[in-house]
């Protein structure tokens, strides 16, 4: 799955590559091989395309996979260790464990200077002094260089690791902005020193937010709703998707939030992201996603529900209450709720609808409207008046007078205005339904 904490990177790089007239470049980070299937890197490509990051565009290049440079990895860790930057090291974690007493302490240099010439090969990071970080997010941080363990770039049995794989790649592929999640941020100082070493300059650095849920806490996808393919299944449009997280960390300045994606990208400045963490607000997506559907034309609208209707579904039917259904619905899979009682022999009745609406005096009002349905005028506003009147006979307002009757044709309390649903159901069918609604209070 594509977390939504990666879509928002991702729309922050594409923003800014595009609005720069930069390329944006997708690696597929697959050296560990329990991580790495086709199916999952088709996933990430279906998901960046949904938001529009295609690799159509002449902004776009790759999929290049990590795993096809490795050659470049290990030469380069070849030349770290020629230079004396790296050596080999054949300690263990217990290894450690028992010379420093701590389970905790991280390596101690032990293989620095033993002149071995096999094993893991660990970098030499510096003794004292900082590593200065220049983040256009986060200011300038420091990272004292004596907490900085000689970290492992290249495992016991040859295998690079991705910290130095990374930079490598990087190097290979002439990045200049690297625009990443805050949790990345510890890995950068190892990052630019190995940069240094190998004799390059460090990328310009950008540590994005980290998204949090209403608890403040990380979103996590063991916790969270946090997959892009979830919204993408229960019909939140890619385009309410795009201005919501764009705005997870950044915005235009103002108060204005809903944007067009063209005018995101001509405001978009890294210098304007926010550091503090930002909070994905569920019910406010919906907001945006219901903005945007009730923005669609009502034959684009119509055809975005498709994957969500019945295929034996009458069509034309359907166009008749869709315009109806957009004013309502937040997310395009709430629309069979809505619509299918127009498809159905007889409504599915939710239950606590029923005993919300069918309480005493329900069927007068259910058996006085029938009649009038048998000869009232079939339209909209000749079918409310009826029934306004059979409710003023019962001293009822037509709010109260209309609940059973909504249920008894549709099933439910909430759905579409009632008597524009009257009307396309039609004359047999509704009285059919109200007449049976009130057998079954009847009975």
């Amino acid at each position: 799955m594509f977390h939504v904490g990666g879509a928002r990177s991702a729309l922050y790089n594409w923003a800014f590559a595009l609005r720069h007239g930069g390329t944006f470049v997708l690696r597929i980070e697959d050296t560990d091989q329990s991580r790495n299937r086709p199916e999952w890197t088709e996933g990430i490509i279906s998901a960046l395309a949904w938001l529009g990051i295609s690799k159509e565009s002449p902004h776009f290049e790759g999929p290049y996979f990590q795993s096809s440079y490795e050659k470049l990895h290990r030469e380069a860790a070849q030349r770290l260790l020629s230079e004396g930057k790296a050596y080999y090291c054949t300690c263990t974690r217990d290894d450690v464990k028992a010379r420093t007493g701590s389970e905790y302490q991280g390596y101690d240099g032990y293989c620095r200077d033993r002149g071995l010439t096999e094993g893991a090969i660990r970098f030499r990071t510096p003794d004292d002094g900082v590593t200065v970080v220049d983040d256009v997010v986060r200011g300038r941080v420091e990272f004292p260089n004596a907490a900085m363990e000689d970290f492992v770039i290249v495992r016991g049995d040859g295998s690079p690791l991705f910290i130095l794989a990374n930079v490598v790649d990087d190097m290979e592929m002439r990045i200049t902005h690297v625009i990443r999640a805050e949790e990345h941020l510890s890995n950068t100082p190892k990052q630019q020193l190995l940069w240094e070493a190998l004799g390059a300059r460090p990328p310009v650095w950008a540590h994005v937010p980290v998204i949090v849920n209403e608890k403040r806490q990380k979103l996590s996808k063991r916790r969270d709703k946090v997959a892009l393919e979830s919204y993408r299944e229960e019909g939140y449009l890619p385009e309410a998707m795009v201005n919501y997280l764009m705005l997870l960390g950044w915005g235009p300045g103002g108060d204005r939030e809903i944007m067009p994606w063209p005018e995101m990208v001509q405001c978009f400045r890294l210098e304007d992201v926010n550091p503090s963490p930002a909070f994905f607000d569920e019910k406010k997506l919906r907001a945006f996603n219901g903005e945007y559907i009730r923005a669609l034309s009502p034959e684009d609208f119509a055809a975005r529900c498709e994957p969500y209707l019945d295929p034996s579904w009458d069509r034309k039917v359907f166009a008749r209450v869709a315009p109806l259904a957009q004013t309502r619905i937040s997310v395009l899979s709430e629309i069979r709720d809505y619509v299918d009682f127009l498809f159905l022999d007889e409504p599915v009745f939710d239950q606590a609808s029923w005993d919300k609406a069918m309480k005493p005096g329900a069927a007068e009002i259910l058996a006085e409207y029938a009649e009038r349905l048998e000869s009232v005028e079939w339209t909209p506003e000749a079918l409310k008046t009826a029934l306004e009147e059979v409710g003023a006979a019962h001293g009822l307002k037509l709010a109260k007078a209309q609940a059973p009757v909504r249920v008894a044709v549709t099933g439910r309390t909430v759905g579409l205005p009632l008597f524009e649903s009257i009307e396309v159901l039609g004359r047999e069918r509704s009285l059919a339904r109200v007449r049976a609604a009130l057998a079954k209070l009847s009975a």
